[in-house]
């Protein structure tokens, strides 16, 4: 298993860092569609209904698939031998952000169906706060990756 790992590694690498990317993207506009959806759209009005439908094939076409790739590859990358220092604290750390982050996604999840039922009760500027928190997730974990600090 381990000679599968190190040969597939620079793949598992780029399908990893692509998973990533795509997974951030959504978790970057999904709030961003909230805001919107908040601010501009009548609860069961037309517009309400356009935003719902964007979300959820965000969610469930983008999000979900990119997540599930993201947590797969990721962890084929931390199986693969000399890959990870584990008595290094960042890997701990950056493991916790992703952690983080997909808890945020399945909250994210939970509130579009909020916004499907007509249910929102979360104000626009709290979604556009709420838009900034996965640029600090994604700050702390590329600097875990890339300068090892700890």
């Amino acid at each position: 298993m381990s000679d599968i790992l190190i040969a597939a590694y620079p793949w598992t690498k780029v399908l990893h860092i692509v998973a990533m990317v795509a997974w951030m993207a959504g978790l970057l506009y999904l709030p961003r569609l909230f805001v919107y959806h908040a601010e501009r759209a009548a609860p069961g009005g037309e517009l309400a209904e356009t935003f719902a439908t964007m979300e959820r094939r965000l969610l469930r076409g983008i999000m979900n698939p990119a997540m599930t790739a993201t947590w797969l590859f990721g962890s084929m990358l931390a199986l693969t031998p000399g890959i990870v220092d584990w008595s290094r604290g960042w890997i701990y750390v950056k493991l916790s952000a992703v952690v983080a982050l997909t808890g945020f996604h399945h909250w994210l999840a939970r509130r579009r169906k909020d916004f499907a039922r007509g249910e929102n009760r979360v104000p626009g500027r709290t979604w556009r706060l709420v838009n900034e928190l996965p640029l600090v997730a994604l700050l702390v974990i590329v600097t875990m990756v890339v300068v090892r600090p700890f």
